[in-house]
This record gives structure tokens, sequence and C-alpha cells, in this order.
């Protein structure tokens, strides 16, 4: 049985879609729960759940927890009741085998030892050939490795999961999205959750969570599994933020993961990181682009705030 739980703010029309999507699996879930991060004044959501509930074939549970993707997950994986808890944005639409596929890959795991298995998005590949940064990233040494998937244990940056070409049956990971993975119930009956530091927007959560189930888990990522993320552009944030997570939140991640960290490796997460900072300046400036403007700040800030200390000060509950 699978309950899936999806954190929502302000997206009545995603969430709409959503329900539409899960409800032509060949496999149903058993529950939906949607975990609306929006005030009680915001109605169009809780709307949108009352009138589509009655005409599905599984439970609708919908409740408001705010503080970020992160505690909302956390609120609905406390709720959750089925055998394989999945993880689905409302901006993700999966295919009629998506659950089917991933629960064929789990009654296979005859040695109960694979804690999560992520889909595969068909719309968000790219090579590493075609993208600019990540030519930078090899020609300057910035990554030791570049397995989509992996987890550079040198440096402290994921090794972006959309690099990974179209593939039949799974292949390991160390790390899964949010946006489209199905857990073991077990993984959460030991206690794991995502951390309470990752506050409001969130940026690396997923990444995090699944490194440290990776501990004791083996996680997958299914060729078969498919899915599309729409991103859509409802109930994002400025990209200050954005571009002070991309700093904070990457060592917060690199410290409790690889800790204790040697002088190398802190050396090789600054290098990377001047070098985000350099690209998205030069960028800003050719472009006259305020939101790499903002980025720019946003990361300044945050090595600031880290090297004074205070930067998880701010995201402790």
């Amino acid at each position: 049985m699978i309950s899936v739980v999806t954190p929502t703010y302000r997206r009545p029309d995603e969430v709409a879609g959503l329900l539409h999507n899960l409800a032509a699996q060949t496999l149903l879930p058993q529950e939906v729960i949607l975990v609306d991060g929006s005030d009680a004044s915001e109605m169009a959501t809780e709307s949108v759940v009352n009138e589509a509930a009655p005409g599905l074939s599984f439970t609708v549970r919908y409740f408001r927890y705010s503080r970020g993707t992160a505690i909302q997950r956390n609120a609905g994986i406390d709720e959750a009741s089925g055998d394989l808890i999945a993880l689905i944005d409302d901006d993700v639409r999966l295919s009629p085998e998506f659950f089917k596929t991933i629960a064929d890959v789990f009654e296979q795991d005859e040695a109960k030892n694979v804690g999560g298995v992520v889909g595969y998005r068909t719309n968000q590949h790219f090579t590493l050939n075609g993208s600019e940064r990540w030519r930078w990233y090899r020609r300057l040494g910035l990554l030791k490795v570049f397995e989509p998937g992996r987890y550079d244990f040198k440096c402290g940056y994921p090794i972006n999961n959309n690099m990974q070409p179209p593939f039949e049956g799974t292949r390991e990971v160390d790390f899964m999205t949010t946006a489209c993975a199905v857990w073991r119930r077990q993984v959460f009956d030991e206690g794991l959750r995502f951390d309470p530091f990752f506050r409001d927007y969130g940026v690396l959560e997923d990444a995090h969570f699944a490194l440290r189930a990776r501990r004791k888990w083996r996680l997958l990522q299914s060729g078969n599994a498919q899915c599309e993320e729409l991103h859509s552009p409802n109930g994002r944030v400025d990209r200050r933020k954005i571009g002070y997570k991309s700093v904070v939140n990457y060592y917060y991640v690199f410290r409790d993961i690889a800790s204790p960290l040697s002088v190398g490796q802190k050396f090789r997460f600054w290098r990377y990181q001047v070098f985000e900072l350099f690209r998205v300046g030069i960028s800003s400036a050719r472009r006259q682009n305020i939101g790499d403007f903002m980025d720019v700040v946003g990361r300044l800030t945050g090595i600031v705030d880290i090297f004074r200390k205070r930067a998880f000060e701010r995201n402790e509950p």
C-alpha cells in the first residue's frame, strides 16, 4: 500500500493536476496527504481538494502546516499509513505505470535492504558536454566524480541526476530528489526525518535526508519509472534567498555528512563556491539580470555568515 505525501504552497492548479494524474495510476495509492504551507486566508487549494476528493478512488487528506517543504514533509510522513511512502511534488506528473514499476523493485528486493527508489524525469535530461557550467567543472578539476546521482565527498557537491541518459532497469545512487521518490516505511519507522534546519524554501534537504538514509539502506534509481517535472513558477522565492542557501545549506550538508572535514575538503568546497560566485557574477554583469545580481548578494551574505559562525543560528528550531 502506498501513501503519497505532497507539500504545497499557493498552487491550486498544480494540486488539481496532481490528483488527476495520481488517479490514472495502474497501481493506485491508498491515500494522498497534502500539506499546505499557506495560511488560512488562502482557500484556493483547499477548495480544489474538497471538489476533487469525492470522485477519487483513494483517500485525500488535507491539512495546513507551515515553515517549509522539509517540515511539511515530516508532518505528512507522521500521518502516513502505507507500506511505501511516496514523496511526490505537486508539479510532477507520473507515467501511469510509475507506482507499479517501483513497487515491483521493492518486491524483488528479497534482502529488504533497498530503502528508496527514485524515478526518472524524462524532460530534465542534459549532457555533460551540453552544459557550459559542467564543462568548466571538469576543466578546472572542481569535482572528483561526474556520475549522476553520486555525492562528491571531496568537495561537498551532489552530481546532478539529470545528466543520466535514459536507461532500463535500476542503478545505484547516493541521493534522491523528493520530486518523485518512494521510500520503504521502515526508513521512517527507525526515526529518520528531514532535518528541521531546512526551513522555508528547500535547498538540498532531499540530498541530506537521502545521504543519511544511505548509511544503512541501498538507494536506487529506476529508469522505467518515468515522470515529468513541470517546474511551476508559483510559490517560488527570491533569488537572494536561493543564493544564500546555495552556500549555507551546501556547507551544512557537507559538514554533517563528511565530518570531520579535512583541510583539503574545506579548500575544495570553497574553491567550488568561489567559482560559482564568479560564474553567477559574470552572468549578472553580462545579462544585466536583477535575479542573478540578487543571487550574488545572497551568496556573499552566506559566505560572510559562515565565517562569522552565525549562518546556522538562523535556522535553529
